[in-house]
């Protein structure tokens, strides 16, 4: 799998918050070419899907690390690192949302569909129908997504809030394991790419274990094995366990994943 790395436009948010300047600033993202055709799935976390969406709908701010967050909470904005998300942000992606789920249960009742996660974000990517939406091409290149936690974060708060107003929407994570399992299994060479850890790691990995084995890796991120953590853990522990082949090469790039995919896109280029 391959993701390539974009430029896209945030606002500056100064003073603690109050005086939300429409100063640009680049900041490097993750993006999906539309002529992509050596990507076989992506991997990624709830956030990597809502807040994707949630760009497109209004834009985050760049703040700092530092601001008081207890105004920030009295002034609705949500912290992550140093951006900050009003919660006006939420609530739009609501409104957009919900009518979408809706139209799944709807199917789900009069067709028979299995939604899985996979299906979700392939049917949302061509909802926003925005360029600037990795998913939006992902669904237009026909390259599954998957979430193996879905539910953690605003996606989750959603759906259970749609399953008091319209409840009987299911979403089956089992179909997408075997989904993605296969498509490893099948694959006559695999190659991953793994930016950043946590759950999508170990999925992506565990993957291919049913192969014995990608036949390449690169991991890109800043965190230490010696906590024990999978985040941090060097593709050669892979290797013991047969998630990446005795006879792979792998490499761990220690480095801020957002500044690393810029050369990588321009490598590319």
């Amino acid at each position: 799998m391959y993701v390539n790395g974009n430029m896209e436009r945030k606002e500056n948010v100064h003073d603690e918050g109050e005086d939300m300047a429409k100063n640009a600033v680049l900041i490097p993202s993750v993006s999906l070419p539309a002529d992509t055709v050596m990507v076989d799935c992506l991997v990624t976390t709830a956030g990597g899907v809502e807040e994707d969406f949630i760009k497109c709908l209004a834009p985050t701010y760049i703040g700092s690390f530092y601001l008081d967050d207890r105004q920030l909470r009295e002034k609705g904005l949500n912290r992550t690192g140093n951006l900050l998300v009003p919660n006006d942000n939420y609530c739009l992606f609501e409104d957009w949302l919900m009518p979408k789920l809706d139209a799944m249960l709807t199917e789900q009742k009069e067709k028979g569909t299995l939604w899985t996660p996979s299906k979700m974000i392939t049917k949302l990517g061509e909802e926003i129908n925005h360029e600037d939406s990795i998913y939006y091409w992902a669904a237009k290149n026909k390259i599954p997504v998957f979430c193996p936690a879905l539910t953690d974060g605003s996606l989750g708060d959603m759906m259970f809030f749609h399953s008091f107003k319209n409840p009987g929407l299911v979403l089956d994570i089992v179909a997408d394991v075997k989904r993605l399992n296969r498509i490893a299994m099948k694959a006559v060479n695999s190659g991953i790419i793994i930016v950043g850890g946590g759950v999508i790691k170990h999925h992506i990995c565990n993957a291919n274990l049913m192969r014995n084995g990608a036949d390449y890796a690169v991991f890109i991120n800043t965190s230490s094995e010696f906590d024990g953590s999978d985040s941090g853990a060097r593709p050669e522990e892979a290797i013991s366990w047969g998630k990446i082949r005795k006879n792979a090469t792998p490499v761990k790039v220690t480095a801020l994943s957002p500044l690393v995919s810029i050369f990588v896109e321009h490598n590319e280029e």
